[in-house]
Order: C-alpha cells, then sequence, then structure tokens
C-alpha cells in the first residue's frame, strides 16, 4: 500500500515503546494517525507532536474500542491501517514456592486471564472492529483495501520460565495471522505479525544499565537491545509491500531464549 496523506491509521498502545515509534514512522510518510491507549497524558502529547489524534482506550472493552474507532474515524475517515501494540507482560511460574515461607503457591487465573483479556483477545477485537470499517472502503488501484499488523513476541515460541500467560496470548496472536489473512483475503486487506525480541520499551528502560547491556549481549547479532524504530521499519515494509500476507517475522537478532 502507498502511503500517504489519503491514508488514515489506528496504532493501538500508540503512546509509547513500539507503538508509539510506529505512529511516528506513520506520519513522517505522511499518513494521518489515531493512537489508542490508555495513557492519556502520553497518548495527547505523541498526537500533538506527529498532529494526529489520541483515543483514550481499553481494549478489554467492546463500547470503548467501538467508541474509539468512532472518534479516530470522526478525525480522519475510515482507516486503511490498522496496527496493534497494546499489551502487557507478567511473570508468574505456574506452581512454586515462596522463597521466603516456602507455601506453595499456583498461578492465579484471574491474572492469567488479564494477560490473554488484553494481548490476545483485545488484539483480535480491534482487527476485527477494524476490518469491518475497511469492508466499506473502495478497493484501491493495487487491489488493496487496507493492511492489519499484529505484534506478537518470540514468547510466542520460545517463552522463558514464569510467562505461561503471556506466551500463551503472543502464540494465539500469531496463530491466528493465517486464519485471519484467509478471512479477508477476498476483500483485500493482508494481515501479518510481528514477533519481536528484546527491545527497549519503557519496561527495559527502567532498569539499570548493566541488565540492559547483559541482556543486549544475549542477542548473537546486533548484541544489543533492538530499538523501536527497527520494529516500525519492519510494519512499513509489511504494510508497503503488497505480496506480505499471512506472515509472522521474528525481529530478534537472532536470539533463542533461554529457560530464563
Amino acid at each position: 500500500m502507498e502511503l500517504g496523506s489519503s491514508v488514515s491509521a489506528v496504532v493501538t498502545g500508540g503512546a509509547s515503546g513500539l507503538g508509539e515509534a510506529t505512529a511516528r514512522a506513520l506520519a513522517d510518510h505522511g499518513v494521518k494517525v489515531a493512537i489508542f491507549d490508555r495513557q492519556k497524558e502520553k497518548g495527547e502529547r505523541v498526537a500533538a507532536d506527529i498532529k494526529g489524534q489520541f483515543c483514550e482506550v481499553d481494549v478489554t472493552s467492546d463500547d470503548s474500542v467501538v467508541e474509539g474507532f468512532k472518534k479516530a474515524r470522526a478525525a480522519h475517515g475510515q482507516e486503511r491501517i490498522l496496527v496493534n501494540c497494546a499489551g502487557i507482560a507478567n511473570a508468574i511460574k505456574t506452581a512454586g514456592r515462596d522463597k521466603k515461607t516456602g507455601e506453595i503457591r499456583s498461578f492465579p487465573a484471574k491474572e492469567f486471564d488479564r494477560v490473554v483479556q488484553i494481548n490476545l483477545i483485545g488484539t483480535f477485537r480491534c482487527i476485527a472492529q477494524s476490518a469491518a470499517g475497511m469492508l466499506t472502503l473502495e478497493l484501491l488501484a493495487s487491489g488493496e483495501r487496507g493492511v492489519i499488523v499484529n505484534t506478537a513476541s518470540v514468547a510466542a515460541e520460545d517463552g522463558q520460565i514464569g510467562q505461561a500467560a503471556y506466551s500463551a496470548s503472543k502464540a494465539g496472536v500469531a496463530g491466528m495471522t493465517i486464519t485471519i489473512a484467509r478471512d479477508l483475503s477476498q476483500e483485500g486487506i493482508r494481515v501479518n505479525t510481528i514477533l519481536p525480541g528484546i527491545f527497549e520499551t519503557p519496561l527495559l528502560a527502567a532498569m539499570p544499565d548493566h541488565i540492559k547491556q547483559a541482556l543486549g549481549a544475549q542477542v548473537p547479532f546486533p548484541p544489543r537491545l533492538g530499538r523501536p524504530q527497527e520494529y516500525a521499519a519492519l510494519a512499513l515494509a509489511m504494510i508497503e509491500n503488497g505480496y506480505f500476507n499471512g506472515e509472522c517475522v521474528r525481529l530478534d537478532g537472532a536470539i533463542r531464549m533461554a529457560p530464563r
């Protein structure tokens, strides 16, 4: 798909990290960008920087997502691009012993469900709403109506200790990619997913430098953390290349995660 001012996009999780980098990259190419996020202050600041639209959205809520798309479309028209970056992580063993008391504990189902609700079901909720809107659009000269890019994780394939919920949610995103691409193929909508490795995100930014350096050193090449701009570059490649469809692509410097 050719990018420019005639195209609008929605980026979930666009207030920070991978989503922010992607929102900025799309805006740099002239695209009108709406940011979905719960971080109101950060989201409004990024939206102001890129002359976009901020929509305070909770991806676990049908009503919130519907209202978000209404607001985005009122500002920019029906989006042809959706990039899903909203997500969370946690680290809890399936079952284990408390190091201090020796008490045996199991992974709280409520916490498992929360991760799946945001990362997997929230992603699908936004895909379904956006795709339905894209069906109202005329085909472009390329035969396309729209493009969807999702965010999974290398944890979908080699999750570490404590990542059962996170890995399951991200494996779900990767697993549904080809199915959704096939669902939407006759309507001219492409769907792809990126599986990032260890990236410089707000979560890692709070860690001490020596820990970040140690994490980066685990990457075969280049031996460093991934940069959000590198994620954004791959997202744009998936959007612009019309033959890119139904794929899940690792972006990880060739790392394969160890158990811990």
